[in-house]
């Protein structure tokens, strides 16, 4: 049971690398249902090892390592492959996507070394960013002007670089307890992002997003 915690880090590496593979493959879409699976392995990961009172410094760096990989590399190389398919007027623009990689693992080693992190987030924690990112190619079936646009998708890449390390103050979905009042901006934010991704599934992410930041504002403004 000890090394639980550190397995599902290890399933969350691995779903991240399966995601890749599809990316480059060309099936972008399917990538993003391994970023959801590396996200429930992020999410319980940490509660195995607050459940088994785990602490230790290798598994905290190994989550870091899991994460640039599953929350840093695999939405930049769909970033990457975004551009290679826009109009973009020079094919070496295209590794302007991993400039989301960059501030992903940067965000990461901010996380791991700023104290005041210990309970909520100050900048965009990085699966929410690769949720919104892997939500791209299916907007683009809906609006495939603006998201084949390569100006509006390196505004989005700097847009979502600069929330990964900016000082926004974003509220961790970890429950010391599951009462409502000491809980009800989460409990709001979880049925409705349900809500919205049942209804327009991957679609929604980007409204799930501006959900997510909205609602922090509220959550730190009334705390």
């Amino acid at each position: 049971m000890l090394n639980l915690p550190n397995a599902l880090t290890c399933a969350n590496l691995l779903s991240g690398c399966i995601g890749i593979v599809f990316c480059f493959n060309g099936d972008l879409k399917s990538a993003a249902y391994f970023v959801i699976l590396s996200g429930i392995f992020d999410f319980f990961d940490g509660m195995a090892a607050r459940a088994l009172n785990i602490k230790n410094s290798i598994g905290k760096d190994l989550d870091s390592l899991a994460d640039v990989v599953s929350f840093g590399f695999l939405p930049g190389a769909i970033m990457y492959h975004l551009f290679k398919a826009s109009d973009a007027p020079h094919q070496y623009l295209s590794y302007f996507g991993f400039i989301i990689t960059l501030f992903s693992a940067l965000r990461l080693a901010k996380f791991n070394t700023d104290t005041r992190q210990t309970v909520d987030f100050i900048g965009l924690n990085t699966p929410m960013n690769t949720l919104f990112i892997v939500s791209l190619p299916y907007v683009a079936d809906y609006h495939p002007q603006i998201i084949g646009n390569w100006l509006v998708l390196a505004a989005i890449s700097v847009v979502s670089s600069y929330l990964l390390v900016s000082e926004i103050k974003i509220f961790s979905l970890k429950f010391n307890n599951l009462k409502w009042g000491e809980n009800k901006i989460k409990f709001i934010f979880m049925i409705l992002s349900l809500a919205l991704f049942v209804w327009q599934q991957f679609v929604a992410l980007p409204i799930i997003l501006l959900l997510y930041i909205g609602l922090s504002f509220v959550y730190f403004k009334n705390k």
